[in-house]
């Protein structure tokens, strides 16, 4: 007989129980077209010394998630409900000037590109130093010591001389680690990657993520890691939360999701992924379809237009009901919870018996 899901508990939203506490978060952005329900109802939560990996395809929301976090969409027209715990304060209801404070203080975030986040006009070493001087009541020469300080830790070559020198005098991986080096030179408590090694050959990629993981040992830094690569997931994270169509469709400690996943995407994704340690006797299996339009989302389960076991579930409940995020059994390294209407015994013995064999 199948094992009944258990309805995840929700913690009280009193910001106590996590660092990072993210509840019920929902961005919405009015258009002519419609409304884009980018972020659609995502909780999660993240504590100091934690590596989180939010994952999913282009438009699942990922990015917007960070930006919420940050306060990025304050004086937009995005429509914000939910709440974010940061160590205590609410960052929803907060107004944009205790944002302001926090961000590059309590919380900061490394951008994707770092050619177009770097000003081009401004020396690398001004740009830092500026980070400092707003948070800090401290001259000139301070900042320029403590932006130095920061270039060696983040392991630019001649610190003193690279301070002097422009964004376009850096080359990809230093000028990412620049970036991190001005995210981190007031010691946020919280940092957000975004997609931090895109673009970056492979022996960079590493050095980066390397970095990251000897910042989070130095700081106790909580870090939250978006990213489609779920090797550098693999290699970095602690819990993963997987985003499809606005929202969280699997939540659980990195060896869950790898070794014991339960959702049909997730499977899709690991499908999807090259590997490297072994011999792969099958072909890739890329996802059928595309990611759904935010502004129509489907009807029932959000991945059901792309889902090859949808005609596992009695009463085509996958098209008429939304599912939602259920603790599934309690696996060896902590909570996993899952967003399927497949009963948890069938979606295990399908991964067994249908999906490892081909990974």
């Amino acid at each position: 007989m199948s094992a009944e899901p258990i309805e995840v508990v929700v913690a009280p939203a009193d910001g106590a129980s996590a660092f990072l506490s993210v509840r019920d978060l929902r961005v919405h952005f009015p258009t002519d077209d419609g409304l884009v329900k980018s972020v659609d109802g995502l909780s999660f939560d993240l504590e100091r010394g934690q590596i989180l990996g939010i994952v999913g395809e282009s438009g699942s929301g990922k990015s917007v998630t960070s930006q919420a976090i940050l306060g990025l969409h304050k004086g937009s027209r995005a429509r914000i409900t939910g709440e974010i715990w940061l160590d205590g304060t609410e960052l929803v209801a907060a107004s944009e000037h205790e944002i302001r404070r926090l961000r590059g203080e309590q919380m900061a975030m490394i951008f994707q590109d770092p050619l177009s986040s770097l000003h081009p006009y401004y020396t690398v070493g001004s740009q830092i130093s500026e980070a400092y001087l707003v948070h800090h009541k401290v001259g000139q020469r301070a900042a320029r010591k403590r932006a130095i300080e920061m270039l060696d830790r983040v392991g630019i070559p001649n610190p003193d001389k690279r301070y002097d020198d422009y964004p376009h005098q850096f080359s990809g991986g230093m000028r990412q680690r620049a970036m991190i080096a001005m995210a981190l030179v007031c010691d946020p408590k919280l940092l957000i990657a975004d997609e931090p090694t895109t673009a970056l050959d492979v022996t960079v990629q590493a050095q980066i993520l390397e970095l990251m993981k000897d910042l989070r040992r130095e700081f106790d830094s909580a870090i939250i890691l978006i990213t489609h690569d779920l090797g550098v997931v693999a290699e970095t994270c602690d819990q993963v939360v997987v985003m499809y169509g606005g929202q969280c469709v699997e939540r659980a400690p990195v060896d869950e999701v790898f070794y014991r996943p339960e959702m049909p995407y997730t499977w899709g994704l690991l499908g999807s992924m090259p590997r490297m340690d072994r011999t792969r006797l099958e072909r890739l299996l890329p996802i059928p379809g595309s990611p759904p339009s935010l502004i129509q989302v489907p009807k029932g389960c959000v991945f059901n237009p792309r889902c090859q076991f949808s005609d596992r579930v009695p009463e085509r409940r996958c098209f008429t009901e939304h599912p939602e995020l259920l603790a599934t059994a309690q696996g060896p390294t902590g909570h996993h919870s899952v967003r399927c209407h497949i009963e948890p015994d069938e979606r295990r013995r399908i991964f067994t018996d249908e999906i490892a064999p081909k990974l």
